[in-house]
C-alpha cells in the first residue's frame, strides 16, 4: 500500500514538473529578455508640446531598428548602437494615448517587437466658466432627455427609454409650451440617444443598438439608417462632419452620407482624459459636452481635443431638476445666438448665457 502511494506521488510530481516547464516555455518573454527593447516599463506621460527621452537598449547587435506610431515610421537606425536615446517631440500629435512600437531586426533577419504607451496631456489648464439663467420654459417631465437640437428656429428633442416602454422618440417641440407637435417613435427594443440636424436631415443615434436613424426633417419620416460598432451617446455636427460620443473620452468624426469614420480625437485636460462625454452641441466653433452624472459641461477645441473650459451648471440643477435626474441636453439656435439646457425628466428648459471668467478650473 505504501509503495503504491509512493509511486502515485512520484507520478504526480513528474506531471507537475512537466506542466511547469511547458508553461515556462509558453510564457511571453520579459522586456529584459528581448534582445532589443524599450528601457522603461510604465506608460510615459508628458505635456503636449514638450519633448521626452525614449531609451532603447539592445543586448545583441541589430541590423536595423524602427520606431513606429500607428502606420508611420518616426525614426529608423541602420547598424545602430547598443543604446539609443531618442528625443520624442509631442508637438505634431494630438493629446491622448499613443502606442509606440519598436521593431528591431537582428543580423539574421529575425524581427523583435516591443510596445509601450505614451500619454500626452493638454498644455491648457481649463478655465472655470459658469452660467446665467435668462429665461425659463416648460419642459415635459415625462421626457428622458437625450438630445436637443435646432434647425433654423425649429426645436427638436430626442428621448431615451430606461423602462423599455417604447418611449424613445424624436419630437419637434413648441419652445413656449414644451408640447410635442410632431413625433417619430421607436419600439421598446431601441434606446434613443442624441440627435443633430444637418442639411434638413435629423440624425438620431441609439445607445446599444448600434444604429443611427436618419429622418427627413420636412416629412418627419425615416429616410435610412446606419450601423456602427460600440455605444452611441451624443451627436452634433460642424456643418461638414457628424461628431459622435460613445461614453469614453473619444469623439468620432463621421461622414454624414456614409457614417464612415473620418477621424477620432481624444478629449483631455492638463490632468488626463475626460470620459463619460454625453450630449454634444457645436457652438461658435467649439464642442460643448455634458459630462454624464455631473453638473459640468466640457468646452472642447475640435481641432485637438483640448478642454479649454469647464462650465459649472449647478444653478440649473438647483432650479430645474425637481424630481428629475441628471443635467443633459444642450441646444444652440445659430439664428438667435441663444443657448438652451435641460435635464432628464426635468419640468423646465432654460435659456442661458455662459459667463466666461479668467479663472482656471481647480
Amino acid at each position: 500500500m505504501r509503495k503504491n502511494i509512493l509511486i502515485l506521488v512520484s507520478i504526480l510530481l513528474g506531471i507537475s514538473f512537466i506542466v511547469f516547464f511547458m508553461m515556462k516555455e509558453n510564457e511571453a518573454p520579459l522586456d529584459e529578455d528581448l534582445v532589443c527593447h524599450f528601457d522603461f516599463q510604465k506608460t510615459l506621460t508628458m505635456v503636449h508640446g514638450n519633448k521626452i527621452n525614449i531609451p532603447i537598449v539592445s543586448t545583441e547587435k541589430m541590423k536595423t531598428i524602427e520606431l513606429r506610431i500607428g502606420d508611420s515610421v518616426i525614426s529608423k537606425w541602420t547598424n545602430p548602437a547598443m543604446q539609443i536615446n531618442y528625443e520624442f517631440n509631442s508637438l505634431p500629435y494630438n493629446v491622448g494615448m499613443l502606442s509606440m512600437v519598436l521593431v528591431g531586426k537582428d543580423v539574421t533577419g529575425k524581427e523583435i517587437k516591443d510596445e509601450r504607451l505614451v500619454q500626452i496631456l493638454s498644455d491648457i489648464i481649463p478655465k472655470k466658466w459658469t452660467i446665467k439663467i435668462l429665461a425659463e420654459f416648460p419642459h415635459l417631465d415625462s421626457n428622458f432627455t437625450q438630445g436637443l437640437a435646432f434647425s433654423g428656429n425649429s426645436f427638436f428633442e430626442s428621448t431615451g427609454d430606461p423602462n423599455s416602454t417604447g418611449s424613445t422618440l424624436v419630437g419637434e417641440i413648441d419652445l413656449l409650451t414644451g408640447k410635442v407637435m410632431r413625433r417619430v417613435s421607436l419600439d421598446a427594443t431601441y434606446f434613443g440617444e442624441g440627435i443633430t440636424v444637418m442639411d434638413k436631415k435629423i440624425y438620431q443615434i441609439t445607445w446599444k443598438n448600434q444604429t443611427c436613424f436618419v429622418y427627413n426633417e420636412a416629412a418627419f419620416s425615416k429616410d435610412t439608417s446606419f450601423s456602427y460598432p460600440g455605444e452611441g451617446w451624443g451627436i452634433c455636427n460642424d456643418g461638414k462632419s457628424l461628431i459622435m460620443s460613445d461614453g469614453t473620452e473619444r469623439l468620432i468624426y463621421r461622414n454624414p452620407k456614409t457614417f464612415e469614420v473620418q477621424k477620432t480625437i481624444s478629449v483631455y485636460t492638463n490632468e488626463g482624459p475626460i470620459s463619460n462625454l454625453n450630449e454634444l452641441e457645436f457652438i461658435d466653433g467649439l464642442i460643448y459636452s455634458n459630462i454624464w452624472t455631473t453638473n459640468l459641461v466640457a468646452v472642447i477645441d475640435p481641432q485637438n481635443g483640448k478642454v479649454i473650459a469647464i462650465i459649472d451648471a449647478s444653478e440649473l440643477v438647483i432650479k430645474g431638476k425637481g424630481n428629475g435626474e441628471v443635467l443633459n441636453g444642450i441646444a444652440y439656435n445659430s439664428r438667435s445666438k441663444k443657448i438652451y439646457m435641460t435635464g432628464k425628466y426635468w419640468s423646465k428648459l432654460f435659456e442661458i448665457s455662459v459667463v466666461k471668467t479668467l479663472a482656471k478650473a481647480s
